[in-house]
């Protein structure tokens, strides 16, 4: 398992929600703040909360940090019949945030994650304090490489490889410019979630299930915000090569947002460049978090 890997100070949680009958796993730090406003970290396909761990203690001297394992990852329940909707994942999601008593999220999102967050925060815009968005979805206007991507959990064949532990390989390792980091035991904690058949089900399931409509939902409700933004992109993405032209039209909407390029980095910035990503983040949480 992952948490094998995790440092000091970063605990493995997991919680069954009654309501939805669902076990979420999420990773935890600073729980020595009593606050119930949290730093809630979202991330994307085929990571896991696993990809925060170098981060979450440094961002826990503002508040408490949590990391989630988003349905169908990590070891959360990856159920392969699942709709993996927006809604499906924001039930899920608020389901964690009810039982856990959080009253203010600073809201964290990567990749695939980023639709699946921000759309919760657009149906809970009272929960939020403040945006971070890393190298991720916000338009309906996807680019080839999004095309590309959803068409590879699609195709027969493809698919197969593609959820396997050499398809997922070759998706971590397009994603960073610093390969050497997946190294070693690195890699296996990105890939020791998908062992069996069903998992591997549930994960290429996760990434064509999202309806157009939610995409719609979302680009308005971020056009539209009113809370602290901050957006951070890898100079060298070639997954979501996109990203900084998206980040620069939503800053369009938002002059006072801040906008940092991260450079000689992948699309897995937390992986691949941690301290680099950091900087800004805590920058931006001293300059809102009291």
């Amino acid at each position: 398992m992952y948490t094998e890997q995790l440092p000091d100070g970063v605990t493995s949680n997991t919680l069954h929600l009654e309501a939805q009958n669902f076990n979420i796993h999420y990773l935890q730090a600073g729980e020595k703040h009593t606050s119930d406003e949290v730093i809630l970290l979202v991330h994307g396909w085929p990571t896991s909360a696993f990809l925060y761990r170098h981060m979450m203690l440094p961002l826990a001297q503002h508040h408490r940090v949590i990391a989630i394992d988003l349905p169908g990852f990590g070891y959360s329940d990856k159920d392969p019949s699942a709709s993996y909707s927006f809604r499906y994942h924001a039930d899920i999601i608020q389901g964690l945030i009810e039982s856990l008593g959080i009253k203010k999220v600073h809201l964290v999102v990567h990749d695939l994650g980023g639709p699946i967050g921000l759309w919760w925060a657009s149906q809970n815009e009272n929960l939020i304090s403040s945006y971070v968005l890393l190298d991720t979805i916000i338009y309906d206007d996807f680019s080839w490489a999004v095309k590309l991507f959803v068409s590879m959990t699609l195709i027969p064949g493809v698919k197969s490889w593609f959820s396997r532990p050499a398809g997922l390989k070759f998706a971590m390792r397009l994603g960073m410019t610093n390969k050497h980091r997946l190294e070693g035991e690195v890699m296996k904690g990105y890939l020791d979630p998908f062992t069996s058949k069903p998992d591997r089900q549930a994960l290429l399931r996760t990434a064509h299930k999202l309806h157009m409509n939610g995409f719609k939902d979302l680009s308005k409700h971020m056009e539209a915000l009113t809370k602290p933004l901050c957006m951070i992109y890898a100079e060298n993405d070639v997954i979501l090569p996109e990203v900084g032209d998206r980040f620069r039209r939503l800053q369009q909407h938002h002059p006072d947002a801040e906008l940092h390029v991260v450079p000689n980095c992948g699309h897995f910035l937390q992986e691949d460049c941690p301290e680099d990503v950091l900087k800004p983040m805590l920058g931006f949480y001293n300059s809102i978090c009291e």
